[in-house]
Order: C-alpha cells, then sequence, then structure tokens
C-alpha cells in the first residue's frame, strides 16, 4: 500500500531540489516568506512553552517540529478560505493571519482566544479529536451552494482518523464534493500511543480509497512539497472536484502538552536526531544555502522582529483580567439548562466560588 501513497518531495533533507518540475509554483519571494513564518512560528511556540511554565498562560499544546505542515499548507490558502484547526494548529492559523494577542487569550482560558480577525475564518481550534472535520465538509459545502470558489482546509492528528467523526466527515465531503482539503498532520503519536499501536494500516493516506477521493502523503516536514500538494488540493476543490485527504509524515519534539512527559512514553533521543536530520526549519536553511539565498543579517532581523511582535502581543493579552470560571458554563446555551446550572453551582463551590 505504501507504494500506492508513495512519499511526495520537492526537497531532501540536505536543501536539494528532486522533483524540478515544481520548481515553476515557487519563487525565491515565496521561499523567504515560508523561512520567515517558520521561524516566527518557532519563537512564538517556544515562548508559549515558556508563560505556560512561568503560570502566565494555561495548559498549552506545542508544535515545534511541525512548522513546514503548518506553514506550507496555511500559505497554499486564498485569503477568504476557511480554516478548521486542531488546538496545535496556532501556528498555521498565525500564518493565516489570526491575532496573536487572541492566541495567547485563548491559551489563557478567555473566550476573545476564539474570535478570528474581521474578515477571516478561522474556526475556534477543535479541542474535542475530530470534532472540526464534520464543521469543516459542511462550510465547505455551505459555499459551494452560494456558488463561491472559498475552499476550506481542516487539520487534524493521526489519533483524529481513529474517531468516527473523521469517516462521516470524509463520508459526506465525498457525496456532496464538497470543496475540502482534509490534512493529517502525522506526527507519530496520538497523545502517548504510538501510529503503529493505533492502527493496522499501512499508510493514513490510504482511507481516502474507502470514499473514493485522492489520497497523498507528503514529506510533512519539506515546506515546498506540503504548499505544492496543498495547492493541488485546493484547485481540485476550487473546480468542483470535491474533497482531497492529505497525509503530511512529521514529528512533535516535545511533549503532547505542557501537562505531559514525553519521556514516559517514547525514546525523546530520536528528537534530538530528528533535529539534525530532519528538522524543516534547519532544511530549507540548506537549500537557501545551496542556492546562496541565506544572508545571517536578514535571519536575525526577523528573529528579532517575531521576538517584538510576540512580546507586545504577550503584554496586550496580560492587560486582560482573568478569565472567570463561569464563562464554560455561561455561553453553552442561550438559557441554562437545569443539569447546567447544577453543574455550575457544583463547580464553582469546588473551586471557592465564583470570581467576580
Amino acid at each position: 500500500m505504501k507504494q500506492q501513497f508513495p512519499i511526495q518531495q520537492v526537497m531532501d533533507a540536505n536543501g536539494n531540489i528532486v522533483n524540478q518540475e515544481c520548481n515553476h509554483l515557487v519563487t525565491e519571494k515565496q521561499i523567504k516568506d515560508f523561512y520567515h513564518q517558520m521561524i516566527r512560528i518557532r519563537v512564538f511556540d517556544r515562548k508559549a512553552v515558556s508563560l505556560q511554565r512561568q503560570g502566565r498562560i494555561g495548559t498549552y499544546a506545542p508544535f515545534e517540529g511541525q512548522e513546514a505542515s503548518q506553514v506550507g499548507s496555511a500559505l497554499a490558502l486564498s485569503h477568504d478560505d476557511w480554516m478548521f484547526p486542531t488546538y496545535r494548529d496556532h501556528g498555521a492559523a498565525m500564518t493565516f493571519g489570526h491575532s496573536l494577542k487572541n492566541i495567547l487569550l485563548f491559551w489563557n482560558g478567555r473566550n476573545e482566544g476564539c474570535v478570528p480577525p474581521e474578515g477571516k475564518n478561522i474556526f475556534p481550534p477543535g479541542i474535542p479529536i475530530a470534532t472540526q472535520i464534520p464543521h469543516a465538509a459542511g462550510a465547505a459545502y455551505a459555499e459551494k451552494i452560494k456558488g463561491t470558489t472559498k475552499a476550506a482546509i481542516c487539520y487534524f492528528g493521526d489519533g483524529a482518523t481513529s474517531e468516527g467523526d473523521f469517516h462521516e466527515g470524509l463520508n459526506f465531503a465525498s457525496v456532496v464534493k464538497a470543496p475540502v482539503v482534509f490534512f493529517n498532520q502525522n506526527n507519530q503519536y496520538a497523545i502517548s500511543v504510538p501510529i503503529q499501536k493505533q492502527m493496522n494500516s499501512e499508510t493514513i493516506a490510504q482511507k481516502a480509497l474507502a470514499y473514493d477521493i485522492p489520497g497523498v502523503r507528503v514529506d510533512g516536514n519539506d515546506v515546498l512539497a506540503v504548499y505544492v500538494e496543498t495547492l493541488k488540493a485546493l484547485e481540485r476543490a476550487r473546480n468542483g472536484e470535491g474533497p482531497t485527504l492529505i497525509e503530511a509524515l512529521t514529528w512533535r519534539y516535545g511533549a503532547h502538552t505542557t501537562a505531559d512527559d514525553p519521556n514516559k512514553y517514547r525514546n525523546q533521543s530520536e528528537s534530538h536526531e530528528r533535529r539534525q536530520e530532519t528538522d524543516p526549519i534547519i532544511r530549507l536553511e540548506r537549500w537557501m544555502k545551496n542556492q546562496g539565498l541565506f544572508d545571517e543579517k536578514w535571519v536575525s532581523e526577523i528573529e528579532q522582529q517575531a521576538s517584538e511582535e510576540i512580546e507586545k502581543a504577550v503584554s496586550e493579552m496580560e492587560q486582560f483580567p482573568e478569565a472567570n470560571p463561569a464563562d464554560i458554563f455561561d455561553y453553552v446555551f442561550a438559557e441554562p439548562t437545569w443539569t447546567i446550572e447544577q453543574q455550575k453551582k457544583d463547580y464553582l463551590q469546588f473551586i471557592g466560588g465564583e470570581k467576580s
């Protein structure tokens, strides 16, 4: 089955182009934008982990190692497309134009964190596994009914493919030919369970066969390949040809969230090895050096810009009052049910009373 779904690659680990046919799809300006955005979201990710360790935000889901998958796919979108992220796709959301302040507010428990900038179709991060997949299929179908050319991209991890929502969403989208790209970031672990213990399928891409839609495997650490394959899938969607399932093979360096310890379920030496061999930023750096495009001064400048942008967002986030725990009950229904009211009462008593 792996032979039927070969891993698509444009640039190998040493920064050499292995697919010359894709050269015309990417310009030098885009290459620099890919690199800039990957640096920007990695700086953000490390800062967010630091903020959590200092108690300045709540539990956080890091994505370091998955920058190429998130940046390459997000930059393939048109400005008015739909994005359906998970709790680990704030790098993609940042790249697509989400507010850094609001992303930080989300991780600090405030409802404002679910609100995208005006004119941006970014769904609130999906916390329950795979629930955003039927939502993405539905939103894409709505755009088809309205006769627009907007498409949707839906992110999810390997663990989501074991949920019923995954199969329901793909089946529905296939039947109605919804203009949606199902973008799986296969980072090898569903929290603590390695993929070989989760499924007997050789690939995730092959699951597309059940719904008679294209399935593509891509090197998720090759930002060029991710961009090219996502662009193809989006064009197919806009042309009325329906959904595509993309499996981007990547790796999560750190913990599933800051609430767990990856040393307990995997050998972290593999993460160290992967940093040296397959890191998405180092790979693009190698290509840029091979082409004579790498400029240390420019890199220092974009790192400084990213740090300043993020520090400003942190300052803005910290001007907001602490989140009110009652909010998680008050905004479920327009009129709370008695069950919600009882849960709210019990919880607030448990934590010591409602905040003013």
